[in-house]
């Protein structure tokens, strides 16, 4: 039962992400808040759901996102969160449970780091991050 959630909550995700990406290139910034805030809330449940179904096998490694610039952009880390959910999906299919969680945890810090620039915008003076700088 835990395996159909954790399939659904991913593929949830990557539907929200394609729906952000959509809305980061119609310019539609409260679209695109909504789909990566639940494309976000997917990601943290399925990390949930990996790790109550298997907590005793998974691997207890603390990794890193592949973002290491200075400066982050909403549209590369979406795509970064999209692709590594995609290869999650792939690895739940194969019961690869360890890379799905790897993977699932990378695309969850992607989409933290999105969530970030938001917040970092919404708290100053500058114009959207939609806007060209």
């Amino acid at each position: 039962m835990e395996l159909v959630k954790l399939k659904k909550a991913i593929t949830s995700a990557i539907s929200n992400l394609e729906h952000s990406l959509q809305a980061l290139l119609k310019r539609d910034e409260e679209g695109l808040l909504s789909y990566v805030w639940w494309a976000a809330a997917d990601s943290e449940y399925a990390l949930f759901l990996l790790f109550i179904m298997h907590k005793e096998t998974l691997e207890r490694s603390s990794w890193n996102s592949s973002f290491h610039q200075k400066k982050v952009e909403v549209g590369p880390s979406l795509v970064c969160a999209r692709d590594n959910l995609k290869e999650a999906k792939k690895n739940i299919e194969a019961n690869d449970l360890n890379n799905a969680h790897k993977k699932t945890w990378l695309a969850r810090g992607c989409l933290l780091k999105v969530q970030d620039i938001f917040e970092k915008e919404r708290g100053s003076d500058k114009k959207s991050f939609l806007t060209p700088t």
